[in-house]
């Protein structure tokens, strides 16, 4: 901008430069800063009413946000087909945990059998409820036994169905025939393999007593020592029911002074045998006894084995026999303070240590 402004003198303009006034700009530093200072507690009031504000605000979105669903109520879906039950929880807003199980009903694959919480519990929506669907049966049909021992028979169906409280195939009382085949061998079976189950069904079987099964010779055993004695019990067919008494005058100790006599040359396979030894009134090195245990009956010999373990040195076998069961004795000349081990079908049933 120009410092110039314009005359008129006689009648003609000219120009003349206009003094310019200083402008003088007075700063008071010291009212300033006290204004400043009056102002700071007003300043921080409102910025701490301000953070509280959104901190209030901030709770209050995320209480919403955070809020829990809505309670329901779990409905009951047992017995119900998986997808009826699907479409129960979607309706309540409920997530279904899905769980397979065997059942022992046929035909109910794709049911529900348990569920977890129970029906009636209040829970929160979108909650999770577990599901026992059943996957059918575990077998449709009977199979096939003939052939099979009817240890594994058992065993194998015991294995099927356990934990289950209706098997569907369960035993019947097998019937026992002598047979060529080994003892215990199922030789016929009813229904047959291949038979569709609808409903538990009960199989009857048909087992083999073992080849020469039928008679044997009646065993002459006077006068025989423990460990004959023992040696025959091995060999024979027969079962010994072995008594004692401690030897008399004239009789011999560690033998067999009396027994039970035939009126014919044969007898039935594991017809029972009475023997009365004569034992030593002193004991020596040698424990003189006789074995005993109480045994379930078997519906056929089973192979068992007494063994003798003694204080020093290694165990030995006694005794390894077949016998149907029921009462058991067993002779025997051990030191003192071994313990015997009998075992049926691998199976050890009793312990008994000779003192």
């Amino acid at each position: 901008m120009s410092d110039e402004t314009t005359e008129i003198t006689e009648g003609k303009p000219k120009k003349v430069k206009k003094e310019r006034k200083p402008i003088h700009i007075r700063v008071n530093i010291e009212e300033g800063y006290d204004k400043l200072q009056a102002s700071i507690p007003v300043l921080a009031g409102t910025c701490i009413a301000a953070v509280i504000v959104m901190a209030f605000i901030a709770f209050a979105v995320f209480f919403n946000n955070v809020k829990g669903a809505e309670k329901v109520l779990v409905p009951n879906v047992i017995g119900k087909s998986l997808e009826d039950a699907l479409l129960e929880m979607q309706v309540k807003e409920l997530y279904p945990k899905i769980n397979l199980r065997y059942s022992d009903i046929p035909g109910d694959e794709g049911t529900i059998l348990d569920q977890s919480p129970a029906s009636g519990a209040i829970v929160k929506g979108y909650s999770r409820v577990s599901l026992v669907v059943s996957r059918g049966v575990i077998v449709d049909k009977v199979d096939e036994y003939v052939g099979m021992n009817i240890d594994e028979v058992q065993m194998k169906l015991q294995t099927l169905f356990a934990g289950q409280t209706k098997p569907l195939i369960v035993l019947a009382t097998p019937e026992y025939k002598p047979d060529i085949s080994d003892a215990g061998t199922v030789l016929e079976q009813d229904p047959p393999a291949g038979t569709s189950i609808s409903e538990p069904v009960t199989v009857q079987l048909v087992v083999s007593r073992g080849p020469n099964y039928e008679n044997t010779r009646a065993p002459w055993v006077m006068g025989q020592s423990v460990n004959d004695l023992l040696q025959t019990i091995t060999r024979s067919k027969i079962v010994f029911d072995i008594s004692s008494h401690i030897a008399a005058e004239g009789e011999k100790p560690g033998t067999v002074v009396d027994q039970q006599r035939f009126d014919s040359e044969y007898v039935p396979n594991y017809t029972r045998v009475t023997v009365e030894m004569a034992l030593p009134e002193e004991i020596d090195e040698n424990v003189y006894g006789i074995f005993t245990e109480k045994l379930a009956d078997y519906p056929y010999p089973v192979p068992m084995k007494l063994e003798a373990v003694p204080t020093e040195g290694d165990s030995y076998t006694i005794l390894s026999f077949s016998h149907p069961g029921g009462n058991l004795t067993i002779p025997y000349a051990v030191p003192r303070g071994t313990t015997l081990v009998l075992t049926v079908v691998d199976k050890v049933v009793s312990r008994k240590t000779v003192n």
